[in-house]
């Protein structure tokens, strides 16, 4: 897809997730926004996939790590047709698969997430796998920046570059928020591309919400024996003025009068797209 296309398809994906965390009365809003531009750009643009069969073999593989923003891959998946739309309406119901982290059973998702630091990990044991058996898949993941004070992701990035996983793309939603404040006040982190280099990683930065920037290098083969980082600057609850950059909204619920604003704003980044 080219760069407008891909603003139109997210600001449609950020409609159908705040929908649904409106119908369902929970949801984390504020991160599902701030990397819906990172996942539309992988899902329609750079990975290679197929809704019709969801296992098939020669696919790219995505982990959500920052699992509590399901919202945003539920509605990707729906949207791409690995299930119908119509199942949405489900969301955080009794008895749906589609539970508020991932969940395996609902097809696309890889993998079962929800405790904070496990993807690199789970991540780097498929791209190693994958090297074993000469298949050249990719592994993508993506975490959450206050995610980043988990010691089991510095172990993961240290094996990865031991074993030298240049299959393996890991995606930072750099927002700078975390459920309890600027992440800088609650661990700091910077400079966090020296961290990631000094760990042996090829390092990127960019603008989470540049469609031209995000596809350009999601599509670029890192190659060379390092696994790659893209620091992604993101603005938590990006496209409603109201969220973007307020802590409350890591997780919370709009009322009926901020969803119309949101409905409105979005419709607006869409016909300017």
């Amino acid at each position: 897809m080219e760069p407008q296309e891909l603003r139109r398809k997210a600001a449609g994906i950020r409609r159908d997730l705040l929908n649904m965390i409106y119908k369902a009365k929970a949801g984390h809003t504020g991160g599902s926004l701030s990397s819906a531009d990172i996942l539309t750009a992988l899902y329609y643009d750079a990975m290679r996939i197929d809704p019709a069969n969801p296992q098939w073999r020669g696919r790219d593989y995505f982990v959500l790590s920052k699992g509590h923003s399901v919202e945003v891959l539920f509605c990707i998946l729906a949207d791409r047709g690995f299930f119908d739309k119509a199942e949405l309406d489900t969301f955080c119901r009794f008895g749906t698969r589609l539970i508020g982290h991932p969940n395996n059973r609902v097809p696309g998702v890889e993998m079962n997430t929800g405790a904070l630091g496990h993807g690199l990990s789970i991540s780097a044991g498929m791209a190693k796998g994958l090297k074993m058996s000469g298949r050249p898949n990719r592994v993508f993941t993506l975490m959450g920046d206050g995610e980043l004070a988990e010691g089991s992701i510095w172990e993961a990035a240290m094996a990865a570059s031991h074993y030298r996983l240049d299959n393996l793309t890991a995606i930072i939603d750099r927002n700078r928020l975390q459920i309890s404040g600027d992440t800088e006040a609650v661990m700091a982190q910077e400079p966090l591309a020296d961290r990631w280099r000094a760990f042996g990683w090829r390092v990127a930065q960019l603008d989470g919400h540049d469609m031209a920037a995000l596809s350009a290098e999601f599509r670029r083969n890192p190659a060379g024996g390092k696994p790659r980082v893209i620091i992604a600057r993101t603005v938590k609850g990006k496209g409603v003025r109201e969220m973007e950059n307020v802590p409350k909204w890591h997780h919370g619920v709009p009322d009926a009068e901020l969803l119309a604003s949101a409905m409105r704003q979005l419709d607006e980044r869409e016909r300017s797209a």
